[in-house]
């Protein structure tokens, strides 16, 4: 009986021991389908919601440093990495680059499924493409895309074979990563299904990222010594991007945008830092052999398209690139150290400079944003002394906004193609041939003394003249790189030029005439250096990207001269006014420029705030440099309006 009750209870104790095996097994088994759970729901939020973010953000990341690495290199076609680390000011920069990218795609986690991951790919599509139009557009602008072209759209007309030609073949790798995305996308329709909405993940990203930008601006701005700061509008736009990325320079350029449409008068201090500016650059020189040179003649100025410096008076393949612009030499004064000045709004920057001695504005095109602004112009001093005045362009009216500008500042009558018969067109605008042969009679029934402004355009980039108007024996090679178009195309307006100078001298319009002749800007250098450095074989002469373009100023029987004094186009219109007679105490306080026939300064000071020449010590350097940043305020507040001009 005792054995019997040992026995059950040894097999209670078993029955026990068994039973709480069990139950352990249990709880270990559901400890691990727990911990299985969570380990499945973290991989799950991490692939639908951390694994695209994370690759959108460094995909940016890495683009804005390719752009960079662009910008800073030799015309924007090749990448360098030494030169994109180098732009960085604002230490560290990687992270406040990092921080506005996810200010942006914090935005992704408002959004649940694929609607997250399409969201991400369109702000991915979106500022790749804006990365590729602003090296686009700064392979032929030195800028960036800007909120004021947006009412330059008139522009696009005639442009595209232009616009497309500012492509590169390294601007591919922007849409690599996309390709794979929107594949990944429209195939595999489950991806990214899981990723759920999250309200907290978007807005603790959102307040982290402007937290630590806003701890740059304070560390850098307001505590910094004026060296390495975060925002601020560098004399360069490269910097201004370098310290921000492409991304925050976009948002900083909105800012500004807005900041700057906020038009307010000049206050006291302005005006009288700028009545200060232009008295310091008065020379107060005696008159010379050149004073009033021209006055009562009439007076012709021809702004060529792209022409440079460097195919005057050169030959290639023995041929001369511009006979008729070489004959004229031997009765001009010829300026060869002559530089472009010109910014975003290039050839109507040209416009600008030539008729009223002023800079352009820094941001957007001055004829777009300022058209209707009050100058004293070349215009208006001519028609002071009894002259009457018209402006001609063989394109439309629109394009960069030239009537309204070019009304303003102060010619009584403009011509665009509408007053032309357009039948034969090349590239942007009537063709160099057929506008001069319709201006010539023009000319001979205008009411004299007259001063007309002509603009070309037939030479205008990307340099596709038509074979048959090719008249320069060049080897094929040669002939189909866009140097050898060049040659071409500025070889074609040269034609064009020396009949039409020979119609007006038959008509007997060139024996009362002077005539001014240069270039807006920079050609086949401006836009596609990097592939004049690849034509073979090389000759150093066509290497020149000095950024000079010639200034002629000719007249039937002048002898002539090669002045050799360093010069832009803001000194054009006190020569010419100089030579033309005008009273230069009507201009001298107006005008940014100086004469280049009586002056003992040597420089110039070029768009980008480059100056090249000389000058005494810093102080003086400083004072040149600043006259750009006048002639801004001076545009943006319609100074000379409030001054009283008319």
């Amino acid at each position: 009986m005792q054995r019997n009750g040992v026995a059950l209870s040894r097999i209670n104790d078993d029955l026990a021991y068994d039973n709480s095996k069990l139950n352990s097994a249990q709880t270990s088994g559901q400890q691990k389908e727990g911990l299985r759970s969570i380990c499945l729901a973290g991989r799950l939020w991490i692939e639908g919601n951390a694994l695209m973010f994370f690759f959108t953000t460094m995909s940016l990341l890495i683009k804005s440093i390719l752009v960079l690495g662009l910008i800073n290199n030799d015309n924007a076609t090749s990448f360098n990495i030494y030169k994109a680390l180098w732009s960085f000011s604002s230490p560290p920069p990687l992270v406040v680059y990092v921080s506005l990218i996810v200010i942006l795609l914090s935005f992704a986690f408002l959004f649940h499924g694929r609607t997250r991951f399409w969201f991400l790919v369109i702000c991915n599509s979106l500022l790749s493409v804006l990365f590729v139009a602003d090296l686009m557009y700064y392979r032929g602008f030195s800028s960036f895309l800007s909120p004021y072209l947006l009412s330059q759209t008139t522009n696009l007309d005639n442009l595209s074979s232009s616009i497309v030609s500012m492509l590169r073949p390294i601007d591919l790798l922007f849409c690599l990563d996309l390709l794979v995305l929107v594949g990944i996308g429209l195939k595999f329709e489950n991806f990214h299904v899981k990723a759920k909405r999250n309200v907290y993940t978007s807005l603790i990203l959102l307040v982290l990222s402007i937290s630590y930008v806003y701890y740059q601006h304070v560390q850098l701005d307001l505590k910094g010594k004026g060296q390495d700061m975060l925002f601020r509008v560098s004399w360069s736009p490269n910097q201004t991007m370098s310290d921000l990325s492409p991304l925050g320079y976009h948002a900083f350029d909105l800012y500004n945008y807005h900041e700057n449409n906020q038009i307010e008068k000049p206050t006291l201090e302005e005006n009288q830092t700028i009545k200060n500016w232009f008295a310091q650059k008065l020379e107060n020189l005696p008159t010379n052999q050149y004073s009033g040179l021209f006055k009562g003649q009439n007076l012709i100025i021809i702004q060529v398209e792209s022409l440079e410096n460097f195919v005057i008076n050169q030959k290639v393949n023995g041929q001369e690139i511009t006979p008729n612009l070489n004959k004229l030499l031997d009765n001009s004064l010829y300026f060869s150290n002559f530089y472009e000045q010109v910014y975003n709004g290039t050839s109507v920057d040209a416009d600008l400079m030539t008729n009223t001695s002023v800079y352009p504005i820094r941001t957007g095109a001055t004829f777009f944003r300022f058209p209707n602004n009050t100058y004293n112009s070349l215009p208006k001093l001519l028609q002071g002394v009894g002259y009457s005045t018209l402006a001609i362009h063989p394109d439309k009216g629109s394009y960069w906004n030239w009537v309204p500008a070019l009304t303003s500042i102060g010619f009584e009558k403009t011509m665009d193609e509408t007053h032309f018969n357009t039948e034969e067109k090349i590239g942007l605008g009537i063709s160099d041939a057929s506008y001069f042969k319709q201006v010539a009679p023009i000319l001979a029934s205008e009411k004299q003394p007259f001063y007309n402004f002509i603009v070309t355009l037939t030479s205008h980039s990307p340099f596709d003249l038509p074979d048959q108007y090719r008249k320069l024996a060049l080897s094929e090679d040669l002939n189909k790189t866009k140097l050898g178009g060049y040659f071409q195309s500025v070889n074609y307006t040269d034609e064009q030029i020396g009949n039409f100078i020979g119609t007006l001298d038959k008509s007997g319009v060139l024996n009362n005439s002077v005539v001014v002749i240069y270039g807006d800007h920079t050609g086949v250098h401006k836009y596609y250096n990097d592939e004049v450095k690849e034509v073979q074989p090389q000759e150093n002469w066509w290497l020149d990207d000095s950024k000079r373009i010639p200034l002629i100023i000719y007249h039937k029987g002048m002898k002539a001269r090669e002045i050799e004094i360093t010069g832009g186009q803001i000194d054009t219109m006190p020569t010419v006014a100089y030579l033309m007679g005008i009273n230069e105490e009507s201009y001298k306080n107006t005008v940014f420029g100086r004469n280049l026939l009586n002056t003992n300064q040597d420089f110039v000071v070029l768009a980008n705030k480059q100056y090249i020449g000389k000058a005494a010590n810093n102080e003086e350097l400083q004072e040149k440099l600043q006259g750009i940043d006048l002639a801004d305020l001076i545009i943006r507040k319609n100074y000379f309006k409030e001054q009283g001009y008319k």
